[in-house]
């Protein structure tokens, strides 16, 4: 098993920290928002470690979409080329903890509809989208059968 490197971003790190030590009961939501979050574990496309990121929880039935969204900021945030390169993650929904698959969801309906669930799950990424010239990537975590 790879070495677990906590995040470098202070709120990252302790959110991660509650959410795992209480089983989901506690930091189960994005800061002052009220918005769910599940931490979704991956491995660093660089340094091989093993890494951990709080993002918003929107699903897709078993499914969940993973956007990086960065709040609109110009580059990707790191985990998205973390599962570009290695698209095996394990998925923590409060105490249920799945080893998922994911892959990037380029073009057509299937984005389309995708991007509208997740911004009737966090309607501030129809915002985020507008502040960038990126396109925003969106993933689909899938159970591994």
């Amino acid at each position: 098993m790879a070495e677990y490197r906590p995040s470098p971003s202070d709120w990252v790190r302790e959110q991660v920290e509650l959410y795992e030590r209480t089983n989901g009961a506690e930091g189960n939501t994005l800061r002052d928002t009220g918005m769910p979050v599940i931490i979704v574990t991956n491995t660093g496309n660089k340094t091989g470690a093993v890494r951990k990121t709080p993002l918003m929880r929107v699903t897709d039935g078993e499914n969940y979409v993973l956007v990086g969204s960065k709040g609109g900021a110009p580059q990707h945030p790191v985990w998205v080329h973390n599962l570009r390169a290695n698209p095996a993650v394990e998925i923590r929904d409060r105490g249920e903890v799945r080893p998922m698959g994911v892959r990037e969801v380029k073009d057509g309906s299937e984005r389309s509809r995708l991007w509208a669930l997740a911004v009737e799950a966090y309607p501030p990424y129809a915002e985020y989208q507008r502040r960038t010239e990126r396109r925003i990537p969106v993933f689909v975590a899938e159970s591994i059968h």
